[in-house]
């Protein structure tokens, strides 16, 4: 059972944000509210991974896969291979727990496996046929963001796709304020943060989360060696980005 977010309402001192204990507690009730179209993301997403999922034997990598909530839908879904293979990684021990309740049947399978690593420093992935990113790259320090997806692209069979889901800046500064304005009356209207709670939380992710604009995102994916590239979902300043290796 998840508890309600209500980490950002307390008084106090700010710090930076963690995904610890706390966060672990109520990240799926908090994540359904802080992302636009979670859900449907979440839906279109596991179509078009069943879309390039082998027949037998396929794999895939959830890098940051935080409580399981991804590999779980995939997993569930009609259209899914009886022995496809899921292998999440994700940095914070407290989300990789919540991810063994959510999956126990799928682990217990011997359909699905979890491990701790940091993404800043994963230098190898396992042969694979889709890789997922939702969220995580814009944690991962500026400087490691082209090696991890030099990484990914090597562990990709040919064929395979990079599914990346990111927060992005706006390349005008003007329209970035606006994207953000409407991001926040989202939040406020749409999944009950107050004001204060928005700037809290803006606060404790300001030197933690720092997005990149669209354009470079898709610089990264072409110096890592991503020749087909395309955004298949927009709201504002967040994306979803596929990224085919030839």
């Amino acid at each position: 059972m998840t508890d309600q977010d209500q980490l950002f309402n307390k008084t106090g001192k700010v710090q930076d944000f963690e995904f610890d204990e706390q966060v672990a507690r109520v990240f799926d009730n908090m994540v359904s509210r802080s992302v636009p179209f979670y859900t449907e993301v979440q839906r279109i997403q596991a179509d078009l991974i069943i879309d390039f999922l082998p027949g037998t034997s396929g794999v895939v990598c959830d890098l940051g896969c935080s409580t399981g909530t991804t590999i779980a839908h995939l997993t569930m879904h009609p259209g899914c291979p009886a022995n496809a293979y899921f292998i999440g990684f994700d940095n914070s021990e407290p989300m990789l727990d919540k991810a063994r309740i959510k999956l126990s049947e799928q682990i217990n399978a011997g359909r699905v496996s979890l491990s701790l690593a940091d993404l800043s420093c994963l230098h190898e992935l396992p042969g694979c046929d889709v890789v997922i990113l939702n969220w995580a790259l814009q944690f991962v320090r500026p400087i490691g963001r082209e090696g991890l997806l030099k990484t990914v692209y090597k562990a990709l069979k040919p064929g395979g796709i990079l599914l990346l889901s990111e927060k992005v800046l706006a390349a005008d500064a003007v329209l970035n304020r606006l994207f953000i304005d409407h991001y926040l009356q989202f939040k406020k209207s749409q999944s009950g943060y107050t004001d204060i709670e928005n700037q809290r939380k803006r606060e404790a992710l300001e030197n933690v989360l720092v997005p990149y604009r669209l354009d470079e995102n898709y610089e990264l994916l072409e110096r890592a060696g991503f020749e087909h590239r395309d955004t298949y979902f927009q709201w504002f300043n967040f994306v979803c980005i596929i990224a085919v290796k030839s």
